[in-house]
């Protein structure tokens, strides 16, 4: 598990910074969407399945969101999500998923603070989709990631997910 302090915050008297956790049993996939929120100014923390996530949960101060995968080992993201939002009910959920045939399969429909994003995505549209989520609107953060850093991810992105 991986803690990292950032600088995109939530307004109010006690700012403080917005937490991600990042659920995915590929690492490749863990480590990319890190990477981005982290430079974008969250705080992240890692988990690669369902019960690493929920303990790792369980440790944090505060969870604004999750960003999972679908399909994994001994508990699928929707469960996850639901077990989660038992101690935190407004807590937002991206669910990042090469399967979304098998999302809509499962969970016919997605809540108020769900949606879900395709894999492979570009840092983008990862970016957009939780600003998305957390504020309803695209909030422009002061991510340092450039246009050939986001090649270059997306490169390595695509490779890992084309056949």
């Amino acid at each position: 598990m991986t803690f990292i302090k950032g600088s995109v915050r939530v307004k109010g008297p006690a700012a403080k910074p917005i937490s991600v956790l990042i659920v995915d049993d590929e690492e490749p996939v863990r480590k990319f969407v890190e990477r981005v929120l982290r430079d974008a100014g969250y705080a992240t923390v890692l988990a690669a399945d369902g019960p690493e996530a929920i303990a790792a949960a369980a440790k944090m101060d505060t969870l604004d969101i999750i960003v999972t995968d679908v399909m994994m080992p001994e508990m699928q993201g929707d469960e996850l999500a639901r077990r989660l939002r038992q101690d935190e009910p407004n807590l937002k959920v991206l669910y990042l998923t090469g399967f979304s045939d098998h999302l809509f399969k499962e969970k016919v429909t997605l809540w108020a603070d769900e949606a879900f994003l395709d894999k492979p995505c570009s840092v983008k549209g990862l970016l957009q989709a939780v600003s998305l989520l957390l504020f309803g609107r695209f909030v422009q953060s002061d991510a340092r990631t450039s246009r050939s850093e986001e090649r270059r991810v997306g490169k390595e992105w695509r490779s890992r997910w084309s056949p």
